[in-house]
């Protein structure tokens, strides 16, 4: 009995050897429904980014003329890898990220925790939890400039009256704090996402699974450890990739509260790339860097999804 793919052929359609192509030209349809937005696509994202790689490989003129630019090689690469100040900004990137999206997690997972039971009140405290997250970042960050302002900040003035310290402490103006004030800020800022994640995957756990351990002498650690955490498993890794990718392409928080100082302590890639773009005018140069952050956050993409693929296959068994 032909089948369809045979009825086609005879029918008209080309034989294609390539499984790949032979599905391709037999959906050669339905792909001009998608053609608009694979248009778009090219034109916002494939083209930036094949511009920047480009750039990257000349000395631009502040102009950005490509006829005033000189065909460098890989010489801004070299240039960003050797210099003092990647390494000390990538070691605040790792800082940045890695405390930011840990704690956030941890956070948001203690808070989907308690949210998860029934209890008077939980949907005016999760709506309270939310309010981080929706708050403007541009917002968040000037309320907490004033919250840390060593002269007229809340945390200084109560530190202060509650004879904590003799004087208010200065957050922002400090080379040792400042990476550690904006963390705190960023912590606040992303938890209730970790926590909305973490109370979806929640929901996702059979309660007839909790019952049977209960049965089974079970206490709440084991079935937590047992039953809860395994099926957390894909969600987890999904929420810190998601999470890491977002912090490592941060840029709002840390520019409006320090714009990277004092003295560098706070700078990170993003505002790194920012200040050698926009405030040194080499356009060349901060498109190098760019793509070796563009690199990092591909190869973080690629894991999100590897483990979004475990996620769906962990669902399906």
């Amino acid at each position: 009995m032909a089948t369809g793919v045979d009825r086609k052929a005879a029918s008209g359609t080309p034989r294609l050897r390539a499984p790949l192509l032979q599905r391709v030209w037999l959906h050669r349809v339905d792909y001009l429904y998608v053609a608009p937005a694979l248009g778009v696509m090219l034109l916002v994202i494939a083209y930036p980014v094949y511009y920047t790689i480009t750039l990257s490989f000349f000395k631009t003129s502040p102009s950005l003329a490509m006829a005033d630019s000189a065909f460098v090689g890989f010489d801004n690469y070299a240039t960003v890898l050797a210099s003092d100040s990647f390494r000390d900004t990538t070691m605040n990137t790792a800082i940045w990220t890695f405390f930011s999206t840990l704690v956030s997690f941890a956070l948001g997972f203690g808070a989907a925790l308690a949210l998860d039971r029934e209890f008077v009140g939980r949907g005016v405290l999760r709506g309270l939890l939310l309010v981080p997250y929706v708050v403007s970042a541009v917002a968040a960050s000037y309320v907490w400039r004033w919250i840390y302002h060593s002269d007229y900040g809340v945390i200084g003035a109560l530190a202060t009256a509650l004879h904590l310290t003799d004087r208010p402490i200065n957050f922002l103006d400090n080379t040792h704090t400042a990476l550690a004030s904006l963390i705190v800020v960023n912590i606040w800022k992303e938890f209730p996402f970790a926590m909305i994640m973490m109370l979806a995957g929640l929901q996702t756990v059979p309660e007839h699974l909790h019952r049977a351990a209960m049965v089974d002498g079970a206490g709440p650690w084991h079935r937590f450890w047992h039953v809860t955490a395994p099926h957390l498993r894909g969600v987890s890794v999904v929420t810190l990739l998601l999470m890491a990718v977002a912090n490592l392409n941060s840029f709002t928080i840390p520019w409006i509260m320090t714009g990277g100082g004092p003295a560098g302590s706070s700078d990170i890639w993003i505002t790194q790339v920012y200040q050698i773009a926009f405030g040194r005018v080499r356009f060349g140069l901060a498109s190098a860097y760019s793509v070796i952050l563009f690199a990092a956050m591909m190869a973080l993409g690629v894991a999100y999804v590897r483990a979004l693929g475990g996620a769906k296959s962990a669902r399906a068994e």
